[in-house]
């Protein structure tokens, strides 16, 4: 396998998931690995990530005998430097970053880039810069701007970029990581999601034994694959709780639950509306919701167990995305962007032993498990949907009155959008209300209403994002219809923002 060290990149576990694309099983590790343990379980390669820090700031446990061994090494941005310090040679910052897209010219012939043309598209993200190499390090590519963008060393097998080829914007990326798997570590294709379902549901059974799972269950593609999964493991000792936190889509209440049960799972309907909205009464700041939010859900189970106990366990859908974005990775280095309902926002004293078969798959691998598990097509290609739900796609206080305009807008937006032929080349596509009116005429009077911004997206796996270019013509007419249709709305805007530098959602 390759070994992935995380120094805290918000693109680390897209590096595993690279190499994973290619049947190469990898592994996220800590800083502090040691080499005599990677050494042992005979890791073919190691990558060093990125990350927001600087090495010269930033107090590392790093094992030095990783650079005294002979394991291949990639490193990426912050890897990258850190070798170059590690090694002997000079960091500095740069008197400007690079950020972005951008191009290298490849100036010595290297097995890292063979297949790539002498200029290459790449993505970086970055402001400190290497000045100085170590003293058997030469230079394999340049920036635009003239800084170091790739080295090796003429005496181990170790490499090094200054930018991403992990993220999808750096056009010759996967073959960059392919080059570095293959033609430089000589790993084997032996990561195969069938395989993993039958061991995570003996995993599952072993762990569980003869107690209960209470399965925290929305509808989505991740905790309806988890729970089929589990109920292969487990039958009937499974609970499955679908809470209706009265911030779901038009309809999705509905379709969950006829869906889930035609499945064949044990599901139980929790009606928490009124608790729900009470308890975010008068809250305005997006990480307040979403730790209320994720509070209450646990306090929900827990009444529900013991109605329906004992549970032991307490199984949830959480994706890699989940973990980073939410900083609550083993590092603790990444920089926070928002807490996850399902990670972050959960109270230290659950009161169960949590079970996250998912925890370090990406959507388009739990997705393929979909298909494993024969689950419906429907479900498969289901958008993806926040825990928090529509309190996090109206920004500022929720309101029931605000919940029925946004879903109505929401829906319209998806009626409209999935007529078009290239609906399934989205990752997703909702509509945001925002804390804001504005001057519009209907009829022949004044209009003082609010505003609904579009947001459509496509993505790999929810890491990076770009917006898509929907025709004026379907925009329009869901323009006409939300301010025709939605009394309260008068202005529709769209969004045009890439992630990054926004997020996919707007809370």
């Amino acid at each position: 396998m390759i070994a992935v060290i995380d120094f805290g990149s918000q693109y680390t576990q897209l590096i595993a998931r690279r190499f994973r694309e290619l049947g190469v099983y990898s592994e996220i590790y800590p800083p502090n690995v040691k080499y005599s343990f990677l050494n042992e379980k005979g890791v073919k390669g190691i990558v060093l990530s990125g990350g927001p820090n600087s090495v010269y700031n930033t107090e590392l446990e790093l094992d030095n005998e990783i650079f005294n061994g002979d394991i291949p090494i990639l490193g990426i941005c912050f890897g990258f430097q850190l070798m170059a310090k590690f090694l002997g040679g000079e960091v500095k910052k740069g008197e400007k970053g690079e950020f972005g897209l951008t191009r290298i010219k490849i100036v010595k012939e290297s097995v890292l880039f063979e297949g790539l043309e002498k200029e290459e598209k790449v993505w970086m993200s970055h402001h400190d810069v290497v000045t100085r190499l170590p003293e058997d390090f030469v230079v394999t590519a340049i920036s635009e701007n003239g800084f170091i963008a790739g080295a090796q060393s003429l005496e181990k097998p170790f490499f090094a970029v200054q930018f991403h080829p992990e993220v999808s914007h750096t056009e010759k990326g996967q073959l960059i990581i392919e080059n570095f798997a293959f033609k430089i570590c000589g790993a084997e294709k032996n990561w195969n999601l069938g395989r993993f379902v039958e061991e995570k549901i003996e995993e599952i059974r072993k762990q569980i034994g003869e107690n209960r799972v209470l399965l925290a269950v929305s509808g989505g593609v991740d905790s309806t694959t988890l729970a089929v999964l589990l109920q292969r493991a487990v039958g009937d000792k499974l609970t499955a709780i679908f809470v209706d936190h009265g911030l779901l889509r038009m309809g999705e209440k509905e379709e969950v639950t006829e869906v889930l049960k035609r499945l064949g799972v044990n599901l139980v309907v929790v009606d928490a509306e009124e608790r729900f909205l009470e308890k975010l009464k008068g809250v305005v700041d997006p990480e307040e919701k979403r730790k209320i939010i994720g509070h209450e859900f646990v306090e929900v189970f827990k009444e529900e167990a013991k109605k329906r106990g004992p549970f032991k366990f307490l199984a949830q859908g959480t994706l890699y995305p989940d973990v980073i974005e939410s900083a609550a990775s083993h590092t603790g280095m990444a920089a926070k962007i928002k807490t996850h309902h399902n990670v972050g926002g959960l109270p230290e004293e659950l009161g169960f032993e949590l079970i996250e078969p998912f925890r370090y798959l990406f959507k388009d691998e739990v997705r393929r498990i979909a298909e494993i598990l024969g689950l419906p097509e429907n479900i498969i290609k289901r958008q993806p949907f926040p825990g928090p739900g529509l309190a996090v796609r109206i920004l500022g206080e929720v309101t029931r009155d605000k919940l029925e305009l946004l879903r109505k807008a929401d829906c319209i937006l998806m009626e409209e959008i999935k007529k078009w032929e290239k609906y399934d080349e989205i990752w997703q596509s909702f509509a945001v209300l925002l804390p804001i009116k504005t001057v519009g005429v209907k009829g022949d009077f004044r209009s003082y209403e609010y505003v609904i911004a579009l947001r459509v997206v496509k993505s790999e796996d929810g890491m990076t994002a770009n917006f898509v270019e929907v025709p004026y013509e379907i925009l329009g007419r869901i323009a006409r219809r939300i301010t025709n249709e939605v009394s309260g709305i008068n202005r529709v805007v769209y969004d045009l923002t890439d992630k990054p530098p926004a997020t996919i959602e707007w809370e």
